[in-house]
């Protein structure tokens, strides 16, 4: 379960990169287009870290309780 949680803590982050990819080749053309582009990137940014912050925690009480 724990590579499950690592796998999708990087989908968020492959989302992050494609949005700021689509806001960079976008601005030019047409701006208001981006801003969606912007709220999925800080949202998958967010929720990068906070299921990294998940994962740590599971792993440290898997840890404890093998103590």
């Amino acid at each position: 379960m724990i590579k499950f949680l690592r796998y999708t803590e990087y989908l968020y982050l492959a989302v992050a990169v494609i949005s700021v990819y689509k806001i960079a080749t976008l601005w030019s053309v047409n701006p208001k287009e981006t801003y969606i582009f912007i709220f999925f990137a800080v949202v998958s940014i967010g929720m990068f870290l906070f299921r990294r912050k998940y994962r740590q925690r599971f792993e440290q009480r898997k840890k404890n309780k093998q103590q």
